[in-house]
C-alpha cells in the first residue's frame, strides 16, 4: 500500500453495522448512532448511520460505504439493511433486496438460489446481532440501491451472480490498491468453471487478448479468467484446483515479462529486460546491429518489430515460467502472444506439463 492512503470498509462490515443498528431498534426501540461492531480480526470500529426507519414489525438502517482511498466500484454506495422478526427457532435468515445478487451457479461459497452474501459477512452479521440479543430469529434483507447497475462493472455476471452486487469481505477492511479482491475474483472464477465441468480455461492480461483467445477457441465467457497482471495468483490456484487445459493469452510486453520469470506483470514490479532480449536475438544469429537496436528499444513491441523471431522464443520461455508455477501437475498448457490488434504473434500450442524438464 502507498504511504498515507486511507483504509476503508467492506460491504460486509457496513452490512453488519447496519444490521446491528436496525436490530437494536427492533429490540430496544432506538438506533445507536454511531453503531459499533467487532471485525473478524478483533478491531472495534464505529459507523455513522445515513438512514433509519422504525416501522411496524420491521426496522431499517443504512450506511454509506467508505472504501477509503481504494478505487472500489461500491465506494459511496448505500448499504441498507431491513430487519423483520422471523418464526421462532428459524435463526437468522438472509434475503437479497434491491441491488444484491442471487447465486445461480455452483462453485461459489454460497449455493445456487441463495443471496450473494458471503460466509464471513453472514457470520459478522450474526455476531453483531448477538451483541443485542442471543440467537435471534430474524430475517435480514440487504439492499444496495443502484447495485444492479454497479454490478455491470464487476465479474458477477461471469460468475453467475445475477441481479446485483455481492456482499463481500473477509477482514472487514479495504486496503487501498490491494490485489486481494482481484485475486479473490480469479479464484471464484476458477471455482465456477470447474463446477461447470469446463476442461479449458483461458487467462488473459487484457480485453484485446481476452477477445482474441475467446474467438480462437470458441470459448464461453465462463471459461475466461480475468487474470490481468496476476498470472501467478491464477496459476498457483490452478496448481491445487486443476483443469485439463490452460491457455494464457497476453500482449507482447506482458508476455515478455512472463518469459523473463515474472509472475506479477504490473509495471511497478519491473520493466522488460532489453539486454536479455538482445541476447536472444544474438543467439538466433541476428546481425549485432539489430541486437544493439533491441537494447535501445523503448518498448517490447519495438523490439519485436526489429526482430520478429523474438516472438516464438518469448512464447516458449513464457511457457516454462508458467509451467514451473503449475508443477507438479498434469495439465496441458499453452501460451499465445497477441499484438495490439488481436493478431497472433506467436504461440506454443498445448503442451503437457507432467514429466517435462522445466529448468
Amino acid at each position: 500500500m502507498e504511504p498515507n492512503l486511507r483504509f476503508g470498509w467492506t460491504t460486509g462490515a457496513c452490512a453488519a453495522a447496519a444490521a446491528k443498528a436496525a436490530f437494536s431498534a427492533l429490540v430496544l426501540g432506538h438506533f445507536p448512532d454511531p453503531v459499533e461492531i467487532t471485525l473478524p480480526r478483533g478491531q472495534r470500529v464505529a459507523f455513522a448511520l445515513a438512514e433509519t426507519w422504525l416501522g411496524h414489525n420491521f426496522t431499517m438502517a443504512a450506511i454509506v460505504k467508505d472504501a477509503g482511498d481504494d478505487p472500489d466500484v461500491t465506494h459511496g454506495a448505500l448499504i441498507r439493511v431491513t430487519i423483520r422478526r422471523g418464526e421462532r427457532g428459524t435463526g437468522v435468515h438472509f434475503r437479497a433486496g434491491e441491488g444484491v445478487g442471487i447465486v445461480t451457479r455452483p462453485g461459489l461459497p454460497i449455493p445456487p438460489g441463495e443471496p450473494a452474501i458471503n460466509p464471513v459477512p453472514r457470520q459478522m452479521i450474526r455476531d453483531a446481532l448477538n451483541e443485542i440479543a442471543t440467537t435471534p430469529d430474524v430475517v435480514v434483507e440487504i439492499s444496495i440501491p443502484g447495485g444492479e447497475k454497479l454490478a455491470g462493472h464487476t465479474l458477477n455476471g461471469r460468475l453467475g451472480i445475477v441481479g446485483g452486487l455481492s456482499i463481500l469481505g473477509t477482514t472487514g477492511v479495504v486496503v487501498p490498491f490491494s490485489c486481494a479482491a482481484w485475486i479473490h475474483s480469479i479464484h471464484r472464477g476458477i471455482d465456477v468453471a470447474r463446477a461447470a465441468g469446463l476442461d479449458l480455461l483461458a487467462g488473459a492480461t487484457g480485453r484485446t487478448s481476452e477477445a482474441a483467445i475467446k474467438a480462437m477457441h470458441g470459448l464461453d465467457d465462463m471459461a475466461l479468467i480475468d487474470m490481468g497482471d496476476f498470472v501467478g495468483g491464477m496459476l498457483k490456484y490452478l496448481r491445487t484446483h486443476p483443469v485439463p487445459r490452460i491457455s494464457i493469452a497476453g500482449g507482447i510486453g506482458k508476455m515478455t515479462k512472463l518469459a523473463q520469470g515474472r509472475l506479477d506483470l504490473h509495471s511497478r514490479r519491473g520493466s522488460v529486460d532489453f539486454a536479455a532480449l538482445a541476447e536472444i536475438v544474438i543467439g538466433q544469429g541476428a546481425n549485432p546491429e539489430i541486437a544493439d537496436k533491441v537494447i535501445r528499444a523503448n518498448t517490447a513491441v519495438e523490439a519485436f518489430e526489429l526482430a520478429p523471431a523474438l516472438g516464438q522464443a518469448i512464447a516458449l520461455r513464457a511457457w516454462k515460467t508458467a509451467a514451473a508455477a503449475l508443477d507438479p501437475g498434469d495439465a496441458a498448457l499453452e501460451i499465445v502472444v497477441f499484438d495490439r490488434s488481436g493478431a497472433i504473434v506467436a504461440g506454443t500450442g498445448f503442451q503437457q506439463i507432467h514429466g517435462r524438464n522445466l529448468r
